[in-house]
């Protein structure tokens, strides 16, 4: 073997090697470096008590994921006023189990919810590959999971579905009116009802000032078009993971929608017309059992708190 012929094996088994250390990194380590990220956003009105929001998503359950379980449980220790689940719970058929031991704590503690595709389908093997040629395809064949179940235990914990649908609810003193959608990366979403639902929320109900939120699972731009335009001040979204898959210094390679990739996770400012909303985009806890694999975006849940405006 010639020089070049050796250096060029050597080369190429080196980076074997670092795709191997790669892999296993993020399969065995990031994926369970659970981690809690805080902000502020000055929405309130003046004068009013901060409010703790705590913000969950893509839990992509299953029963033997104890770890993560035990995790989201020591949440409660935040004393958040409010929840805000944006969907993707369910990861196994049997992923209400583990939803149970994470989420019993939180009973009573007021909360909105909506769905994401993986609370009504099972996650199916696919070409991890596929994952960066554009937003996810649906397998014909996945399998049915029991909805109506999760959405009872998740109305058994006092918290309100905001599936294509409007809620209400008095937070420290502070009145905050929800609207959120069903899934769109299904197409489950039915914005058009957004205006009647809002309106019906408010004819008998002349408390204020208000604070009017957004919740999606899928953070596509017309829907975030949408919410602005009907009035959003904070909108809540997940379904992107943070692009799961990330290199440093770059950040997210794809976003699974059509969201910019600077605003894959985190918080930010949504603009639409003469029209902002703050936004926050959470990577979620959890993956597909069948690609458990995280790099450069570690699995979060995020603690917001709402102050008064200056």
């Amino acid at each position: 073997m010639n020089s070049l012929a050796r250096a060029t094996a050597g080369t190429l088994g080196a980076v074997a090697v670092a795709g191997a250390a790669c892999v296993a990194y993020g399969t065995f380590i990031e994926r369970k470096q659970y981690t809690l990220r805080t902000a502020s956003i000055p929405v309130l009105p003046k004068g009013a008590p901060d409010i703790r929001v705590l913000h969950l998503s893509d839990l992509h359950m299953a029963p033997w994921q104890t770890d993560k379980q035990q995790w989201v449980r020591d949440l409660a220790a935040l004393d958040p006023h409010l929840v805000v689940d944006t969907g993707d719970n369910l990861g196994h058929r049997d992923g209400l189990t583990g939803l149970r031991a994470a989420l019993d704590v939180f009973a009573g503690v007021p909360g909105v919810y909506v769905n994401g595709s993986n609370d009504y389908w099972g996650p199916s093997f696919k070409n991890p590959l596929r994952y960066f040629m554009g937003p996810s395809k649906h397998a014909h064949a996945a399998e049915r999971l029991d909805t109506d179940a999760l959405e009872h235990y998740l109305d058994s914990l006092g918290w309100k579905s905001l599936n294509n649908a409007a809620a209400t609810t008095e937070v420290e003193g502070t009145i905050i009116d929800f609207f959120g959608v069903n899934d769109p990366h299904r197409g489950y979403d039915r914005l058009d009802r957004i205006p009647g639902a809002l309106d019906e929320l408010r004819e008998d109900d002349d408390r204020g000032p208000r604070l009017l939120m957004g919740v999606a699972h899928a953070p596509y731009q017309y829907v975030l078009n949408s919410f602005v335009t009907h009035g959003a001040e904070v909108v809540f979204a997940g379904h992107t993971h943070g692009g799961q898959v990330c290199i440093p210094g770059y950040g997210a390679i794809v976003t699974n929608c059509d969201i910019p990739r600077r605003q894959v996770k985190g918080l930010s400012l949504w603009r639409h017309g003469f029209h902002s909303a703050y936004l926050n985009v959470s990577a979620g806890l959890g993956t597909s059992i069948y690609s458990p694999f995280r790099f450069a975006c570690k699995p979060e849940a995020t603690l917001l708190t709402l102050t008064a405006k200056g």
